[in-house]
């Protein structure tokens, strides 16, 4: 597995990152596996060649981090490894136990180090846009918490793609550390970072790393067997991420695909991702062992045009949603 350059930086990072949200503690969701289940793939995905792993402090309340960084301690060495975590959502009860303020963002580095047991973050993302706290505050403190050795790199992650663009233009001009990669929500189900992000991540040189590449396992199976795994049975935000009119026709032009191909419809929905212009390193979770085989496969597939025009002409435009900016 060829590493590829991240965004506008010098880091070599591999063409697929694992996410850590599978593992961590079954009392946040049903289908998560625990530290001893999670380890084979870990194992797995670094003798693959992958180097990248992405979690989050709100994972598992935190469990998720714990999981990653005893395991990339256990079967890497630190730096041969790129740790990507993230900073936004609610930590505990207060009011400032949540959101993007300086108090916030330097009490959650703190104990994201601590929890994956490391002396510094490779990529340091913003979970979420915080429209509470004055983006001016938030910016300064994540070029602090670069300044101060506690990370490498910092990201975003789910946002307008104005917010993101005024984000770079204040850190620019201020002379701070500013944002290398867009986490962005990316897949044949839902392609509307192709309007306005991906085109400003393009300019902007940035790394894209799309979450969730097989839109939470739709993209996996025939709409008939949705329901038949464990996650997709206790999956409710899949249901109001995805609950388009076109759906099963982008699905079933997937399965079609694959069908005709011989390989398994993952492959081709995570191909059609990786290849799409921008795409640094789509995130991939893994808690059954073809995943990660999947996965690793669908970046030697080479999709004809016939197939990629097969596979993007059901798609129609998505409705905004009452909280959309």
């Amino acid at each position: 597995m060829e590493p590829v350059r991240f965004g506008p930086t010098g880091l070599q990072v591999s063409p697929l990152c694992l996410g850590m949200m599978s593992y961590g503690d079954t009392s946040w969701r049903s289908w998560m596996l625990d530290e001893a289940a999670a380890e084979p793939f870990v194992r797995d995905a670094l003798d693959a060649g992958i180097n990248f792993f992405d979690t989050a402090n709100v994972y598992s309340r935190g469990v998720s981090e714990e999981i990653t960084g005893r395991l990339l301690a256990k079967h890497a060495r630190r730096d041969e490894v790129v740790i990507a975590t993230k900073v936004h959502g609610r930590m505990g009860e207060g009011p400032n136990r949540q959101g993007l303020s300086r108090k916030h963002v330097f009490d959650e580095v703190a104990a994201s180090l601590r929890r994956l047991g490391t002396d510094y973050i490779d990529l340091y993302q913003i979970h979420r846009f915080d429209p509470h706290t004055p983006l001016e505050e938030t910016l300064e403190a994540l070029h602090d918490v670069v300044k101060a050795g506690w990370v490498r790199y910092l990201g975003a992650s789910s946002m307008a793609a104005w917010q993101l663009a005024k984000a770079l233009g204040i850190s620019e001009r201020r002379g701070w550390h500013g944002f290398v990669s867009m986490q962005d929500h990316y897949n044949l189900l839902d392609r509307e970072t192709e309007r306005e992000m991906m085109p400003l991540v393009r300019d902007a040189g940035l790394a894209a790393i799309p979450w969730s590449p097989l839109a939470r396992g739709f993209l996996t199976r025939r709409p008939e067997e949705q329901r038949s795994t464990a996650r997709g049975s206790d999956e409710p935000i899949a249901d109001q991420l995805y609950a388009v009119p076109w759906r099963d026709a982008v699905v079933n032009a997937v399965c079609d695909v694959a069908d005709a191909r011989g390989v398994a419809p993952a492959q081709i929905a995570l191909a059609w991702v990786a290849s799409r212009p921008g795409v640094t390193a789509p995130i991939v979770g893994a808690t059954k062992p073809h995943h990660l085989s999947d996965a690793i496969a669908a970046l030697s597939i080479e999709l004809t045009g016939d197939e990629v025009a097969r596979l993007e002409a059901p798609y129609g435009a998505r409705p905004l949603g009452p909280s959309a900016p």
